[in-house]
C-alpha cells in the first residue's frame, strides 16, 4: 500500500479534498500528483499540500499511476475513467449523475481486474450508519415508512464562485439532480431494493440556472416499505433530515444537531446518540473523516484485491432509480425501476 502512487486529476474543492484524504491515509506526497487545466487550481494544489501538479495528462503521469482519483465534473468523468482502463489503470470516480457508458466500462475494468471504485461517500457518514444499525438490529421492528430532505442553497456550495462556472448549472448535471443518486447510494440499502417511482422535479427559484431546483420522490421497495424523498437546492439553512416510522418504534436523524434518536417500545423512552461535529476544513460543509475512510477502503481494495462496497454495476442501477423518477414525472404516472 505505501507503495501505490496516484494521481488526482481535478484540483477543484473535491479533488483538493481528496488529496487530502490520501495523505491521511498515509500515502507519501511524493506519490501523489494533480492535474487541472486551472493553473490557480493546480497551484493552490502544490502550494498547500506539497504535490506536483500539471495542466494535462500525460505519458509521464500514466506510467506513474496506480490509480486515478477523478474529481472532474461529472461530464468528464468517463473521459479519465476510459483512460484509466486503457493503461490498467485503478479508478476512484466521484459521484455522478450520468451512467452512459458505465456498462462498457465496467465490463472492461472486470475483464482487466481492474478497482473501480464510484465514490458513496453517505455510506461512510456516522448518522446512516448508525441508521443501517439500528434498523438491522430490529429496535424499531418492521419499517413501515419514511420520510427524508436533504438541501443546501446552491449558492453556498462554493461561495467563491458562481454557480454557473461550475458544473451545477448545466441541466445534465446541476446540483439538484446530482443529490437524488448521492443520497439513493445509501437509502436504497438500508430500505431495499425500490420498485417503483413516482415523482416530481421542477425548478421553482430564479437562480440563474436553467437546472430544477426540487426533486420530490415516492418510492415503494421489496418489502412493502415506503419512502419519501425531498431534495432541494433552495433552502437558506442546510438539512439532512430522517424520520423512520417502525411497528415498534420511531428512528429520526438530524444531521444538522449529528444525533440520531430512536424510540422503542420496549422502554417507552427516546434514546439519543450524538456524534460531534468531526474535522470541517475552512469553506467545507462536510467532515473531512468519511472521505477519509471512503478513500482509505479503496486503497484497501487496491491492496487487497477485494471487491469495492460500491461497483459500478451499482451505480447504474441507483443513477436508473433518478431515471425512473424523472420519466414518471414526465409521463405522469407511476413507473416500475
Amino acid at each position: 500500500m505505501q507503495n501505490l502512487k496516484f494521481t488526482v486529476v481535478g484540483l477543484g474543492s473535491m479533488g483538493k479534498r481528496r488529496v487530502r484524504n490520501l495523505l491521511a491515509n498515509g500515502v507519501s506526497v511524493n506519490h501523489i500528483k494533480g492535474v487541472d487545466c486551472k493553473p490557480e487550481r493546480a497551484s493552490e494544489a502544490s502550494d498547500k499540500y506539497g504535490i506536483q501538479t500539471y495542466a494535462e495528462l500525460s505519458d509521464e503521469i500514466i506510467k506513474f499511476s496506480d490509480a486515478f482519483i477523478i474529481s472532474t465534473p461529472p461530464d468528464q468523468h468517463l473521459l479519465y475513467a476510459k483512460e484509466a482502463a486503457e493503461n490498467n489503470i485503478h479508478m476512484f470516480i466521484e459521484a455522478s449523475v450520468l451512467s452512459e457508458g458505465l456498462e462498457e466500462l465496467a465490463a472492461q475494468v472486470r475483464e482487466k481486474k481492474l478497482i473501480a471504485f464510484p465514490s458513496c461517500t453517505m455510506r461512510f457518514f456516522p448518522g446512516p450508519k448508525k441508521v443501517n444499525e439500528t434498523i438491522t438490529s430490529g429496535k424499531i421492528g418492521k419499517v413501515l415508512a419514511w420520510q427524508y430532505q436533504s438541501g443546501q442553497y446552491l449558492p453556498d456550495w462554493h461561495p467563491w464562485e458562481s454557480i454557473k462556472d461550475f458544473y451545477v448549472s448545466n441541466p445534465l448535471t446541476g446540483g439538484c439532480r446530482e443529490i437524488v443518486p448521492f443520497e439513493m447510494v445509501w437509502l436504497e440499502p438500508v430500505f431495499g431494493k425500490v420498485v417503483d417511482v413516482d415523482a416530481r422535479h421542477a425548478k421553482l427559484s430564479d437562480m440563474p440556472a436553467e437546472i430544477d431546483d426540487i426533486y420530490m420522490l415516492q418510492l415503494r421497495h421489496e418489502s412493502g416499505t415506503l419512502g419519501q424523498l425531498i431534495v432541494d437546492v433552495l433552502g437558506r439553512t442546510a438539512i439532512r433530515y430522517l424520520r423512520v416510522t417502525g411497528s415498534k418504534g420511531t428512528l429520526e436523524w438530524d444531521d444538522s444537531t449529528k444525533k440520531v434518536r430512536v424510540f422503542s417500545t420496549n422502554d417507552n423512552a427516546w434514546h439519543e446518540e450524538n456524534f460531534g461535529e468531526g474535522t470541517v476544513e475552512s469553506n467545507y460543509i462536510n467532515p473531512e473523516e468519511p472521505y477519509i475512510e471512503e478513500i482509505g477502503n479503496f486503497i484497501d481494495c487496491i491492496a487487497s484485491g477485494k471487491e469495492p462496497l460500491y461497483t459500478l454495476e451499482n451505480d447504474v442501477d441507483i443513477l436508473n432509480i433518478l431515471y425512473k423518477a424523472e420519466k414518471a414525472d414526465n409521463e405522469n404516472k407511476r413507473v416500475k425501476v
